[in-house]
């Protein structure tokens, strides 16, 4: 789903008026059931609703690379249609929704589907939520309110992945843009992975490795006796961190404030961390 200011309606409402048919039968058939039917551009807490497009669910998922050991949660969940795409494909999924009529007709559309027992909602705002135990986050918010999450989404576990639709997250670059096929509107999507941390001096057998790390880019120095040399091509990808250092290639994963892994292959190399940015 996609929260939208005032400001933004004439647009979503135009492109919206392109969805196909199949939407409009999904509308009739609630309609005749008596249950609450959502509009295009209704009011809410400070934002109206407009819904994903179905191609790009499925492509966010895919790109977050979902399994049915993982749990998603979804922000600003609308009509459940996120969540119940998961839980289709095995997954524990959650909804957070402020909108009471959204919550009721996404858990009746996850009954209706027979996943209830796998896509749960809950009526709340996203912002006073716990959900520390997604291992994916999707959304489809505004910048400003991408803003105001990011910094909810850098403290969770690392290796957490995060999808959004349309919009980005300032300057964190995100690692993977895609693009759903057969889409009409409101197509692609943005791919983050929760980076560890890792800035400040992390203490070698025979030496000291500084860093400083700007979201998953990490740059910094490797001292080895008298001998320091800068660090190129630090990348982090949640747990797993890759640099180089002179001629030497290190391939690590972070836990509990140590590194263990292997330079040019060869396993068998630490590091710990002595003083944290």
């Amino acid at each position: 789903m996609m929260s939208l200011r005032k400001s933004h309606i004439a647009a979503a409402l135009f492109a919206i008026s392109l969805v196909g048919s199949a939407g409009a039968q999904t509308e009739t058939t609630a309609a005749d059931n008596g249950e609450f039917v959502p509009s295009v551009g209704q009011s809410g807490k400070d934002v109206i609703w407009v819904p994903t497009p179905q191609a790009l669910v499925d492509r966010m998922l895919d790109m977050a690379k979902l399994t049915p050991e993982d749990r998603l949660v979804d922000l600003g969940s609308g009509d459940g249609r996120t969540v119940i795409t998961a839980a289709k494909r095995g997954a524990k999924a959650r909804g957070i929704e402020y909108n009471p009529d959204m919550v009721a007709l996404s858990k009746s559309a996850a009954l209706r589907e027979g996943v209830s027992d796998l896509a749960t909602f809950e009526q709340a705002d996203i912002f006073e939520s716990d959900f520390s135990e997604a291992t994916i986050v999707t959304l489809f918010l505004l910048p400003g309110l991408n803003l105001r999450l990011k910094p909810i989404l850098l403290d969770m576990k690392p290796g957490t992945q995060v999808v959004s639709n349309s919009f980005t997250m300032g300057d964190w670059e995100p690692d993977e843009t895609g693009e759903a096929e057969d889409c009409a509107n409101y197509c692609v999507a943005y791919r983050w992975t929760v980076p560890a941390k890792v800035a400040g001096s992390w203490k070698t057998s025979d030496g000291e490795l500084t860093l400083t790390q700007t979201f998953q880019m990490v740059e910094g120095s490797l001292r080895k006796g008298n001998d320091t040399v800068p660090i190129a091509d630090g990348r982090l990808d949640g747990e797993q961190f890759h640099f180089k250092a002179g001629n030497d290639e290190y391939r690590v994963r972070i836990s509990d404030k140590q590194m263990q892994g292997a330079v040019n292959g060869q396993d068998g190399w630490k590091a710990t961390l002595a003083a944290a940015q």
